[in-house]
């Protein structure tokens, strides 16, 4: 910007000065149209000249074709009675040499009728003064092309108030009104056409992409309004953002290439570059054999032009192409193909391009010709081939010229009712009410389309969407898929990708997470994550976090929500189940065999002999300890949690009461035998009957108390059984008996039995004739060996079936007594 504003103070020093105006003398090269009003035009006839020179070769449909598109519309206005009647529009235009600063100096042209010169001190070589013909007003302007040119020269019109109308700048910066308020255009910007690209791109469900811009307004500007825009939408992540170089060394784009292979995922190229560039990143992907890998989508710069993708058309298949909505105007194609060299000799540059098109020469001054050419016969006729194709860049021309001549029309109007011609009020024109009356038209342009400005001088947008297709069609080339205005209108069905797939390639950083997969993001791209399983007992709770399930419950195979936790209990067809019932059962009716034969015999010596009253308890506790078996197989419920509290201990503290109670009188018999011969006190069968209902009493006592605290009751225990893999967890249905509980309420049998056990000991002395301590000593210490074991197994156990099968195996155990 300083660059433009250094340029433009110098410029008009040098036009201020009246002696550089003395010596100018004559007009830039121009082409000049009489008329009431003149307009000005700005075209980039030719191309960028070589250091050191200002203009190259020839543009013809940029260049010429536009030209020409003005004094068209020129020549339709004046033969029109009802636009601007008994007015004629004239025009200054001049070419920029598609060249910014040559373009400002061309443009200094425009603003001579407002300069005021100091001519006092000019005087002719006979002394008088000279006479200067006053300049012609330009009232408005038409042009530039390209962004650059028309920023520059938008800088100079602002400053004397003369409207500019461009038919093809589409720099965003140009709708800043605070730096271009005098500067229109019929074309719509390209933050339009980068809403309308992001709209694309998410159309075809692409989140990852990398931008290449050409150097300059045109590429850099339309890349960061893609990128803002693509912000504030979100959504989209940008993979590589890509700057080509104006002058780019050898090898430049092959390593482009290489930088977009580093984000290979991010298949979508958006490209706002010039056709050479274009072609050239088409080159250097078919070099690097990735022809079919990027996924182009192309500005209005590639648009349908054949130029960038010839000799590359594998590579360009697929491309997804934007285009300002155009159409070819009839009128003109006539207007132009009747075009000769005796026809238009107002076009000073047409013998030139007359010469470029049909490669032949004409007799000009200073020009030399390639040996070899042949000579213009001025026969040769403009056809609508080859040679010239309209491709609708005219329409926007004409639209531009047409929408000045309806302002103009409109202030007439106001301004001087009723007069045949200019008035007073319109002479000269004023620039700024112009600009009012030009953003306030609204009329059909050459194609149809309504041609209007919004508040900062932009035309609406409307595209065409296009895409370069090769397979599976009778005409390969571009095909409209859609259009753009101010929303996506996207025939998803008629787009073709390479090889005539009809599935839209994905350009994705990263791929959705399968079910029960949450997404780790990557630090700063958005739409990059890692997938991790929600392992264990987790479940996805969303597509960014895992949670753990409640504790009763476990995830679904695809993690995707919790389930219940499956109830177990000991069933009776376990194999835990099935052997202690077997030994149960077998002790069971040997018990109740014992217990007939004693009844039977009951009055015998042997059965009388043996204690007959104890021997009953003794059988009485066995037979509780088998059935106890039962009781821990039996589905728990309150009342058998109750029976298994009552029964668990009962059994045993039955049975060693009673053994206890015969072995302290054995014990007690001999002992006194020794001191005297009187024997001991409650030896009777009474007394030791109530002995051992005393010892029971203790444990039943116990038992009520339990019972009085903690009630009897179930409980699923979901910790017992939670293994790594939640598919096995279970849940153990049992009663709330602990491990600890389980002891303590055994405790009181493990004293009878020690006691029993130490009384066994003392009384291994008896004579060989007293036959019973004997076998109630080796009981007692089989049974002491068999708790040793037992204790450390059942509380090493894991399983809750494995801890019942220990115990009912433990309880089968008084079979040996």
């Amino acid at each position: 910007m300083i660059y433009e504003m250094l340029s433009l103070c110098s410029l008009l020093l040098s036009w201020l000065c009246p002696q550089s105006w003395a010596q100018q003398g004559t007009q830039p090269h121009s082409i000049k149209i009489e008329g009431d009003i003149t307009l000005g035009g700005l075209f980039p006839v030719h191309a960028r000249g070589p250091a050191g020179v200002p203009c190259g070769e020839i543009k013809r449909e940029k260049g010429i074709h536009r030209m020409e598109a003005m004094l068209y519309a020129l020549d339709q206005i004046n033969s029109d009675p009802d636009l601007l009647p008994n007015i004629t529009l004239g025009a200054r235009i001049l070419d920029t040499c598609s060249r910014d600063t040559y373009a400002l100096e061309q443009s200094l042209t425009f603003v001579q009728a407002l300069i005021q010169k100091d001519n006092s001190d000019v005087r002719c070589s006979n002394g008088e003064p000279p006479i200067i013909p006053k300049p012609e007003r330009t009232v408005g302007v038409i042009g530039a092309s390209g962004s650059s040119v028309s920023i520059m020269v938008a800088n100079v019109l602002r400053l004397f108030a003369i409207p500019q109308i461009s038919y093809a700048s589409t720099a965003p910066e140009l709708s800043d009104k605070s730096r271009y308020e005098f500067f229109s255009r019929v074309v719509p910007p390209d933050s339009y056409q980068a809403q309308a690209m992001v709209d694309i791109v998410k159309a075809m469900g692409w989140n990852y992409v990398s931008t290449l811009a050409s150097e300059g307004n045109y590429g850099e500007s339309g890349v960061d309004a893609f990128l803002q825009i693509s912000r504030e939408a979100g959504g989209l992540c940008i993979a590589q953002s890509i700057k080509i170089p104006r002058e780019p060394k050898p090898g430049g784009f092959d390593k482009i290439i290489n930088r977009l292979m580093e984000t290979s995922n991010a298949r979508g190229v958006i490209i706002f570059a010039n056709e050479d560039d274009i072609r050239r990143v088409l080159e250097a992907a078919k070099r690097a054999n990735l022809t079919g890998h990027f996924l182009f989508v192309g500005s209005d710069s590639w648009g349908a032009k054949i130029s960038p993708i010839l000799h590359q058309e594998e590579v360009a298949e697929g491309a997804v192409t934007i285009l300002p909505k155009r159409a070819s105007i009839d009128g003109f194609d006539g207007y132009f193909t009747s075009r000769s060299l005796e026809n238009n000799r107002r076009n000073i540059w047409f013998a030139e391009y007359w010469e470029d098109d049909f490669k032949c020469k004409l007799t000009r001054p200073g020009i030399k010709y390639e040996p070899g050419r042949r000579k213009c016969t001025g026969e040769e006729r403009i056809a609508q081939d080859s040679q010239y194709e309209q491709e609708g860049k005219v329409q926007f021309v004409i639209d531009a010229v047409y929408a000045m001549a309806h302002a103009l029309h409109s202030m007439h109007r106001d301004l001087c009712p009723g007069s045949m011609g200019l008035c007073e009020k319109m002479d000269p024109v004023e620039g700024r009410k112009l600009l009012q009356y030009i953003r306030s038209v609204s009329f059909n342009g050459s194609a149809g389309t309504g041609v209007m400005f919004n508040e900062n001088g932009d035309a609406p947008g409307r595209y065409d969407i296009f895409q370069y297709q090769l397979s599976n069609t009778t005409n390969p080339g571009y095909r409209c898929i859609g259009q753009w205005t101010n929303h996506l209108r996207l025939n998803a069905e008629e787009m073709q990708w390479s090889g005539g797939d009809s599935v839209v390639p994905d350009s994705v950083c990263s791929f959705p997470c399968e079910l029960g997969e949450r997404k780790k993001m990557v630090k700063g791209v958005p739409c990059c994550w890692h997938c991790e399983l929600c392992d264990g007992y987790q479940y996805q709770l969303d597509e960014l976090n895992c949670n753990m399930c409640p504790f009763d419950m476990r995830p679904f195979p695809n993690r995707t929500g919790c389930r219940p936790t499956p109830i177990i209990k000991l069933e009776w067809s376990s194999p835990w189940a099935i052997i202690p019932v077997f030994l149960a059962v077998l002790g069971i009716l040997v018990t109740s065999g014992c217990i007939v034969t004693f009844i039977r015999f009951n009055d015998t010596p042997i059965v009388r002999a043996s204690g007959r009253e104890l021997s009953y308890v003794l059988l009485t506790g066995i037979f509780l300890i088998y059935l106890i078996t039962f009781l821990m197989i039996a589905e728990p419920s309150a009342p058998v949690c109750g029976l298994r509290r009552i029964l668990l201990g009962l059994g045993m503290c039955i049975t060693y009461s009673a053994m206890l109670t015969k072995t302290n009188r054995i014990y007690r018999i001999f002992e006194q035998g020794k001191k005297a011969v009187t024997p001991p006190p409650f030896i009777s069968p009474a007394s030791q009957l109530i002995i051992t209902f005393i010892l029971v009493g203790v444990q039943l006592l116990g038992i009520i108390i339990w019972f009085g605290v903690v009630p009897p009751h179930t409980i699923i225990d979901y910790d017992e059984q939670r293994p790594p893999n939640p598919e096995f967890a279970r849940g153990v249905l049992k009663c709330d008996m602990s491990d600890l509980a389980l002891v303590l309420c055994l405790s009181y049998s493990i004293v009878l039995m020690v006691t029993c056990t130490v009384y066994a000991i003392k009384s291994r002395g008896v004579p060989e004739t007293f036959n019973e301590a004997k076998p109630i000593g080796f009981t007692m210490y089989t049974t002491c060996i068999i708790w040793l074991a037992f204790v450390p197994i059942f509380f090493g156990t894991a399983q809750s079936t494995e801890k019942v099968a220990n115990e009912l195996s433990y309880f089968s155990m008084p079979l040996s007594a």
